[in-house]
């Protein structure tokens, strides 16, 4: 559940592999307010919610208007009963490039509890948090505004089996996400049928992941560039979350139930 709540809130776009600074479209594709809920499941039982917000913010960075992302996802159902999670996740993104200047995490997982930070200083390319300071690159991001920010990519002339590369910061260091743009694909949702773009994330076998496992992920091909689905192949079973409503959005869609 940790681990898929994650990986999908890593939901990116882009066309081929970068090494100079990442491309966004001049205006967002969303706007405050706009709140996306989605369903958990491993296999057929519902394992969890997530939430992910738009919010206005009073704070500024070096004189700057900011976002304020909020992620937030918890577990339901038995999966409540054997470990509750109730984990959130803040960023503070400008309100222009979409490049974070704070990270905060509220991690509540059974009894153990985890509050971090980390301030990011784009212009000096490196990050502080509770754990010490990390080198980043001409772009670096948390996991929520690189989702954020992945939905604003410029994508055009997009092919399928382009990949790309982002960094982000997460609990004590800084990575790359490699991820593959698979083609365009129509997909039943819970609102009726959605032409999607279709992408697969790299991920890293362990406990969690067979060798062979992928993670698909489809977003809506319009101008909303909404997440509706992410699939996760697990060591045992699989995982998905789908979009259960989506308010707020910059544009209508068929999609966005209340």
């Amino acid at each position: 559940m940790k681990r898929l709540i994650g990986c999908a809130l890593l939901i990116l776009l882009t066309s081929s592999v970068f090494s100079q600074e990442l491309p966004n479209l001049q205006q967002p594709v969303f706007k405050t307010g706009e709140v996306l809920r989605y369903r958990v499941r491993y296999g057929l039982i519902t394992a969890g919610d997530a939430s992910l917000k738009v919010e206005n913010s009073d704070v500024k960075f070096t004189n700057r208007p900011v976002y304020r992302l909020v992620a937030q996802g918890k577990t339901s159902g038995p999966f409540d009963l054997f470990k509750k999670i109730r984990n959130r996740y803040d960023s503070y993104i400008d309100r222009k490039n979409l490049t974070p200047y704070l990270y905060t995490e509220n991690v509540r997982e059974g009894n153990y509890i985890r509050n971090d930070k980390a301030r990011f200083y784009q212009d000096e390319r490196k990050v502080v948090s509770n754990e010490g300071t990390y080198k980043g690159n001409m772009q670096t991001f948390d996991i929520v505004s690189a989702y954020y920010f992945a939905r604003n990519l410029d994508l055009s002339g997009i092919k399928p089996g382009k990949i790309f590369t982002l960094s982000y910061f997460l609990n004590d260091g800084v990575s790359e996400l490699g991820i593959q743009y698979i083609g365009k694909e129509r997909i039943k949702t819970s609102s009726g049928f959605v032409n999607c773009l279709k992408f697969s994330p790299a991920i890293k076998p362990g406990r969690i992941f067979r060798k062979d496992s992928k993670l698909y992920l489809w977003i809506t091909d319009d101008n909303n560039r909404v997440p509706v689905k992410a699939l996760a192949e697990l060591r045992v079973g699989s995982a998905t979350m789908e979009l259960i409503s989506a308010k707020g959005l910059k544009e209508p869609a068929i999609y966005a139930k209340n």
